[in-house]
């Protein structure tokens, strides 16, 4: 018979009686539940369910002045996680890397999802006027200023899980005088003299349609910048002009000066995107919107997920 079992769950009760054969009856009742998403393996409710995530670091700044790299473009996680209901996990979203003038540029902030996962800041760009002259190691490597024509470009983050790909270094001091490209979440930077472009970044369907993030900014030269990296890397700059900046929220690297006394691009900052499939809201924190049978929590400050 049908029966609504204790908190308003639905089922189907079984009664068994059975006879032993001394006028002893035996009664065994068995309640099958409904099918719930939020039920355990034997029916019962459950505090837990899963979640998918992305996570995007700050992307670094390029190099200021002559000859700059790029910025390593912030770095990418993705996975699922299973989380528990009214348990609440702080949201940081990292800043991009700021512009740099005439020296090294600077690496993005972290971005964090509680103690599940951490997407480390792309690297900075080097620049001409450093010392060393080659680019920081991050979520994605920074791109190398060409000081000397040997500079190496920073390590992206090569995991388990890899987060992204190094930047540029440079070959020669010779031609435009290219520093290297950042690296990207999907790519390596390219390498100076030639004008050098950040890596691509890696696309994500998780917001519902695809968007690329954690592009690497491209290399500043003397007489043509790099084009940064899709996923929101900025160009790297000529004489005469700061380099472009990084996007915030898709955490792109910052383009490379090329001259002296002009400015890097800023490090674009990150975001934190999470989802559930559900027909009605869960969780709370963030913008949340609904897509393809998604509650979808979209974070581009700090916060927290209330699960």
């Amino acid at each position: 018979m049908a029966h609504r079992g204790n908190g308003g769950i639905v089922g189907k009760l079984n009664v068994i009686t059975t006879s032993t054969g001394s006028g002893i009856f035996n009664r065994i009742e068995h309640f099958n539940i409904k099918g719930n998403a939020n039920t355990s393996a034997f029916g019962w409710p459950t505090n837990e369910y899963t979640v998918e995530y992305l996570i995007v670091a700050g992307g670094g700044s390029g190099g200021g002045g002559y000859q700059s790299g790029g910025g390593g473009g912030g770095g990418l996680l993705t996975n699922t996680a299973t989380v528990t209901k009214v348990t609440n996990y702080a949201i940081t979203v990292g800043l991009g890397g700021a512009a740099a003038l005439n020296g090294n540029g600077n690496q993005g902030s972290n971005s964090v999802f509680g103690s599940i996962a951490t997407a480390i800041g792309g690297g900075f760009g080097g620049s001409w006027h450093g010392s060393p002259a080659t680019g920081g190691s991050g979520g994605s490597g920074g791109g190398a200023g060409n000081q000397n024509g040997t500079q190496a470009g920073g390590s992206g983050t090569a995991g388990p899980p890899r987060q992204g790909y190094d930047g540029g270094g440079v070959t020669s001091y010779s031609g435009n005088y290219s520093g290297g490209g950042g690296g990207g979440a999907g790519s390596q930077g390219s390498a100076g003299p030639s004008p050098s472009t950040g890596g691509n970044g890696a696309a994500s369907s998780i917001s519902g349609s695809s968007v690329t993030y954690g592009g690497g900014g491209g290399g500043g030269g003397q007489t043509g910048g790099g084009a940064g990296g899709s996923g929101g890397g900025g160009g790297g700059a000529s004489t005469q002009a700061n380099a472009t900046a990084g996007t915030d929220g898709l955490g792109g690297g910052g383009g490379g000066a090329g001259y002296i006394n002009y400015y890097s691009g800023k490090g674009g900052n990150g975001i934190v995107i999470i989802r559930y499939q559900s027909a009605s809201q869960i969780a709370t924190g963030g913008t949340v919107t609904t897509s393809g049978g998604y509650q979808i929590h979209t974070f581009t400050s700090n916060g927290t997920f209330t699960a």
